[in-house]
């Protein structure tokens, strides 16, 4: 078979030059806030962000990803990818093992692949572009896929593709599998104990095949509700590490001027996470575009920016965050004008009609932002009701189309085809789902062009298309685009190299140690 792509080792080696100026220790115990607790530790089952903040240091995908989205090594240590951009073939490891001491084989990854088709749905999306999957030998796995699909390679990392142990799901019921509890994977940390409420602890893979990683002995996910609480568990000295995410973004500018604290807004590349405002293009103003358009100039996102989330993050242009293939910024701008906002929504013959606003509620600073958007809103004339709920209830809203405008941000997956394209294509309209087209936008020039962006050879032609795309959106507004998050990870300044790929913390503690 020809072959043109060979570059796993390569980039792995380019990965670790930088580790190389201090030479890692060993031992210690770190603590890390986990917030919210998870609901299970099942990454194959359960895909919430908390999750795979855990698991993702028990379990492993074939590849991980660096901070600029290339795949690098991990269960496979090399692929390549044949010259009609078909076939790929992955090499595994060999000699790893799972936490009891069984080998890993092409097998587990058959397995794995067939039961995420049934327990992950973005997986299952990810491999609809997949004919047929064989196993030659027991560290072979070839893909051969039904056309060409350029993202590919970017839908092994642990959270999208996670390897389960055959020896211990085949042939159960995978939902009450005991092994759900005290999960069995090939990481770098083996589960110990879970204290409801409390604490999990993982503890050091004695046998991992990456020799002398792990450096850490043990992690502590501390489970602290209140989000002043867990700032107080870090200014004592409590906890090591707050992901990104775990404290009020008010709080992260007294904490980072803390003795002997870092911060770092790296490790969310892959993810990229996107803040937008469904807008319920099916009724009432907001199925005119021009009221979509004028929402978008009567937001001033540089004040939420600056000072809501304390100059975090960077106003969005569109659907692509700025970190994502082939995003563009040569599209229709929304800056701040409240006059322009206000002939837009006379021209639609907007007639204060009210307009229901769902906040997000995911804490203070949520709540504050809700209001500045409220009082934006108001301010050029619109009929703001903000509707509160909690969590389950504002999904449950959503995914009923039972909203005029709601709070959400969401990931995006190093790729449009992966990440941006579902919440804007018509064929991804479901009611009772949260995180698809919930914004009922309908457009076949749009659904078109993504269905021939995700086949598109070579990268010239995708980024064409997907430029296209982004420009279309942009100018009908299907959503408002709000910022590019970025959630800072605060550590005590001795936790060393815990950040090294695209998703940061959630398979960090790999390659992290601490200087004692």
């Amino acid at each position: 078979m020809p072959k043109r792509v060979l570059l796993g080792l390569l980039l792995a080696c380019g990965l670790t030059v930088p580790a190389l100026a201090q030479e890692p220790k060993t031992g210690g115990v770190i603590n890390a806030v986990i917030q919210p607790e998870p609901p299970g530790l099942m990454l194959a089952q359960v895909q919430n962000g908390p999750t795979q903040m855990v698991s993702g240091n028990i379990f492993e995908g074939l590849l991980r990803y660096s901070p600029k989205l290339e795949p690098l090594p991990e269960l496979a240590e090399s692929w390549s990818v044949s010259e009609d951009a078909k076939t790929y073939s992955f090499k595994l490891r060999k000699g790893v093992t799972w936490h009891d001491g069984k080998p890993f084989t092409a097998a587990d990854v058959l397995f794995s692949i067939e039961m995420l088709k049934q327990t992950h749905a973005r997986a299952r999306t990810n491999l609809a572009q997949v004919d047929k999957i064989e196993a030659p030998d027991d560290h072979t796995v070839v893909f051969t896929l039904k056309q060409p699909f350029g993202p590919f390679l970017g839908i092994f990392e642990v959270g999208s593709m996670p390897m389960v142990p055959k020896h211990l799901y085949e042939g159960t019921d995978w939902k009450t599998n005991p092994y759900n509890n005290a999960p069995i994977g090939t990481g770098p940390f083996m589960f110990r104990e879970w204290q409801k409420g409390s604490f999990i602890r993982l503890v050091k893979n004695p046998n991992y095949y990456e020799k002398g990683k792990p450096y850490i002995d043990e992690i502590y996910w501390q489970i602290i509700p209140d989000a002043a609480a867990r700032s107080v568990a870090f200014e004592t000295g409590k906890v090591d590490v707050l992901p990104g995410g775990s404290v009020e973004n008010f709080d992260v500018p007294r904490l980072s001027k803390l003795k002997d604290t870092c911060v770092t807004g790296a490790g969310w590349e892959f993810f990229s996470p996107l803040a937008w405002l469904w807008l319920n293009n099916r009724q009432g103003p907001l199925a005119d575009k021009r009221v979509r358009q004028a929402i978008m100039y009567a937001i001033d996102r540089d004040f939420a920016k600056d000072v809501i989330w304390n100059g975090l993050g960077k106003v969005a242009t569109g659907p692509s965050a700025s970190t994502i293939k082939y995003y563009t910024d040569d599209v229709k701008k929304y800056p701040y004008d409240p006059a322009k906002a206000k002939a837009l929504l006379k021209e639609a013959g907007y007639k204060g009609e009210k307009i229901r606003l769902l906040p997000l509620a995911y804490g203070e600073t949520w709540q504050r932002w809700g209001e500045a958007v409220k009082q934006n809103l108001q301010d050029v004339g619109i009929n703001i009701e903000t509707i509160a709920t909690d969590v389950a209830g504002g999904n449950q809203k959503i995914g009923d189309w039972d909203y005029d405008i709601a709070f959400t941000y969401l990931y995006q997956y190093g790729d449009p085809a992966l990440g941006v394209g579902r919440n804007y294509i018509s064929s991804n309209i479901a009611k009772g789902q949260v995180f698809n087209n919930v914004e009922g936008y309908s457009n076949p020039e749009i659904d078109k062009l993504f269905a021939d962006g995700a086949v598109a050879t070579p990268d010239s032609k995708r980024k064409e298309i997907y430029e296209k795309a982004q420009k279309i959106l942009v100018e009908d507004v299907p959503v408002a685009w709000m910022l590019e998050l970025q959630f800072p990870t605060i550590t005590r300044c001795k936790v060393k190299n815990l950040i090294t790929t695209g998703i940061g913390v959630n398979d960090g503690f790999k390659d992290a140690w601490l200087d004692k």
